[in-house]
């Protein structure tokens, strides 16, 4: 055997071993580093994050603040319910997903298996209601009515209901006082998501897993108040999830209550009486259409006139929102949000919009004041307008012969306001207008505040439309190309109008402007902003944001902080215009074309001024919309019954009984004070006791126990209906005393 020198391996293995000692300094170096960087410089962290590991946290809700209207009668408080929930969580873990359980517990609550299955499925993009849109980690509940029995028998066999809870829990409730059902200004809560999670969790006000929010409604514009904060308990727990003591605790902090200007009596007034009209607009025939109106929908406001705050506000087709507690069924669901049922959530007051018809002249008439025009110079109301071959006619083709801007108010005569807007459209340049135009009739309608949100405290109002030069450029170069495609020069009359936009649709053409003055064409309004608009004209000019918060009131009563009215803005217009124009608009009440629902029927016009104004606004397609706009130095109420009629036909007679409701008018025009449920605006504000508990008077079965009901036409609630539905019958002897009223109306029926 040969040996190999020692001297020749000698500098490999000394190689080696240095790279070795390298490496192994090198993880020594690494290794000191990560436990320098894991004990000193993230210590504090890692320590926090490990003392979670054996700390378990359980939370506890915070109890809801109660919504009540004006006199402390509750809107929207809470009930204690025993709900029976699942956990996602522990479901998953068993071998079909917990289907066996959950069909198991369906038999038990006398539900429909799919149902159940279909509450604890997890809400995307692809899935339809029902289905959980909280935090998959949270218990889901599946019913807050289960019975004692039902919650007993859940819980003595609970290896039979892994994962499933039975347990009594506060749970928000609707209470409809005296069949009030006020739906659509309450609103509705559900559970929070994990998006909303994150977006809160560096305010002032996180959420929890845990957490109801409101999603429309007062529930979701004061959510943050009526919330509260949700109390929390840490448990120190062995590696067996044992407690072994506790951490800290939080203790939970109710939610403050909301008081709104709502007196509950006067919205069940205003409910009632708006689906009354509606019903009776469905018996009458169009001539025009050649069939019964639709009165698809319709909305009506009481608004205090001198503060802006909503008495009453009611939208139909309405709902109850207890559908909405406990997680909502499909049936449900698909009846509120499906075409057939005609929305049902959508507030029509501050989101249904239409053209506003006659109502719309108290602008035109500001507008023409300020071009110059006077106020009781002559005007001739003839019984038709031409323009370019085209005529325009007045309603029902009235002859006035030459008379004062006021008194084509009080008759209602277009064809006056025909003339000074196409005058005014002349000395603006035509269809070709002056770089300089005034265009007075459009500034008008954004100086009384259209086309653009009145402030009202309820989420998603919408802002109407004032279809000014700058609307149409918009508008036309937004839809020329589809115009330019379907318009024909001899066709149909909508490929008519097609063919006509797409050359000239951006240009304001004598005929827009002559249909805008009174308030027709492409103009949209709301049912809030006319309300605003004509409280401001009863209260010297201000135009108040419209509010229905009144006050928030800690849950112990110690701290009330106010909501006071704030305004956006003052009538374009004089003190001495609008003295004319407030008589004018007594003068539709006493001698025009809202005489036959007041001054022909026994209104109190000296003791009680009404002022009032008529409208009925065609849409093509439709059959035209009930516009009746009032005021008092009270109030200001408005209706609008979408495909009902006229204005003073449609919705005249309810708007009369509203106000023979707020102050006690019997039909011969005598005022029984001891009868009137609100004849001056509610001033004070409830008291909630340091208990949490709330003085307010007690809830009679009805509002209008406190007039005759002959008067107001309001039967005695059917108590077998569930809360929050109208009624929909009235007595014999309430039809006959409206028959009559109506029939000694009969004679005339105007815009």
């Amino acid at each position: 055997m040969t040996n190999i020198p020692e001297t020749g391996r000698t500098p490999r293995v000394q190689i080696r071993l240095v790279v070795i000692q390298i490496l192994v300094l090198s993880l020594l170096g690494t290794l000191g580093g990560r436990l320098w960087y894991l004990q000193i410089r993230e210590g504090a962290e890692y320590a926090k994050e490990a003392s979670g590991n054996h700390v378990q946290q359980v939370v506890e809700p915070a109890v809801r603040g109660s919504i009540l209207d004006a006199r402390g009668i509750p809107l929207a408080d809470n009930e204690t319910r025993l709900v029976v929930s699942a956990s996602r969580t522990d479901l998953l873990k068993q071998q079909d997903d917990g289907k066996a359980v959950l069909t198991k517990l369906a038999g038990v609550l006398g539900m429909d298996p799919e149902e159940v299955l279909q509450k604890v499925r997890l809400c995307d993009a692809e899935t339809p209601q029902p289905c959980w849109n909280g935090s998959p980690y949270q218990p889901i509940p599946i019913t807050d009515e289960a019975t004692a029995k039902q919650a007993l028998q859940i819980r003595e066999r609970a290896e039979d209901f892994p994962g499933i809870t039975a347990e009594p829990e506060a749970v928000r409730r609707y209470p409809a006082p005296g069949k009030s059902n006020t739906a659509q200004v309450l609103g509705y809560l559900s559970p929070v998501t994990d998006e909303e999670i994150t977006k809160a969790q560096d305010t002032d006000s996180p959420y929890l897993r845990s957490d109801q929010v409101g999603r429309s409604g007062l529930e979701r514009q004061y959510d943050k108040e009526l919330r509260g904060k949700a109390g929390v308990t840490r448990y120190e727990v062995d590696n067996l999830g044992r407690v072994i003591g506790q951490a800290e605790a939080d203790a939970a902090q109710p939610g403050s209550n909301l008081v709104t200007s709502i007196d509950s009596r006067v919205q069940r007034v205003a409910e009632y009486e708006l689906n009354e009209a509606m019903k009776e607009a469905r018996k009458q025939w169009d001539r025009n259409t050649q069939e019964k109106y639709k009165a698809d929908s319709g909305a009506v406001v009481v608004m205090e006139a001198k503060t802006g705050r909503i008495v009453a506000m009611a939208s139909n087709p309405n709902y109850d929102p207890n559908a909405w507690v406990g997680g909502i069924s499909a049936k449900d669901y698909k009846k509120l949000t499906g075409k057939s049922s005609n929305y049902p959530l959508l507030n029509r007051a501050i989101q249904g919009q239409s053209a506003p018809g006659s109502t719309f002249k108290v602008i035109s008439t500001a507008a023409a004041v300020e071009a110059g025009y006077a106020f009781d110079g002559h005007y001739p109301c003839t019984s038709s307008y031409s323009v370019g071959g085209q005529v325009f006619k007045n309603f029902e083709s009235e002859n006035f012969g030459p008379i004062s801007l006021g008194r084509a108010l009080e008759v209602s005569c277009d064809t006056v306001f025909y003339g000074l807007a196409h005058r005014e459209w002349q000395k603006d340049g035509g269809i070709k207008p002056k770089k300089s135009a005034n265009d007075y009739f459009f500034k008008a309608a954004h100086q009384f505040g259209l086309g653009k949100e009145t402030g009202i405290d309820l989420p998603n109002e919408v802002t109407g439309r004032v279809p000014d030069r700058a609307w149409k450029q918009a508008y036309w170069e937004a839809n020329k190309d589809a115009w330019c495609k379907s318009g024909k020069k001899d066709g149909s009359y909508v490929e008519v109008i097609a063919y006509e936009n797409c050359l000239e649709g951006n240009q304001m053409r004598a005929g827009d402007e002559i249909n805008y003055s009174i308030g027709q064409g492409d103009t949209l309004v709301t049912p809030i902003q006319m309300a605003t608009i004509y409280a401001a004209i009863s209260n010297g000019g201000t135009l108040y944001d419209p509010t229905v918060g009144k006050a928030v009131i800690s849950a112990d009563g110690k701290k009330v902080t106010e909501i006071e009215p704030t305004s956006h803005g003052k009538l374009p217009i004089s003190r001495t215009t609008l003295n004319q124009m407030d008589e004018a608009l007594a003068g539709v009440a006493t001698r025009g074309t809202a005489a036959w629902r007041f001054a022909q029927v026994g209104w109190p016009q000296d003791k009680i001024p009404m002022h009032a104004k008529t409208g009925t606004a065609e849409v093509y397609g439709k059959q035209t919309t009930s516009w009746f706009t009032t005021y008092t130095k009270d109030y200001a109420v408005v209706m609008t019954i979408s495909q009902g009629g006229t204005g003073s036909g449609a919705s005249g007679p309810a708007v009369r009984n509203i106000y023979d409701a707020l102050y006690g008018v019997a039909d011969d025009g005598t005022i029984d004070k001891s009868k009137a449920l609100l004849p001056t605006p509610q001033k004070s504000l409830p008291t909630v006791r340091t208990d949490g508990t709330i003085k307010s008077p007690k809830v009679a079965k009805d509002p209008a126990k406190e007039q005759r009901l002959s008067q107001q036409g309001v039967p005695e609630p059917d108590e077998s209906q569930p809360a929050g539905t109208v009624q929909q019958t009235g007595t014999g002897t309430n039809r006959d005393t409206r028959r009559r009223r109506r029939k000694r109306g009969s004679r005339r029926m105007c815009t």
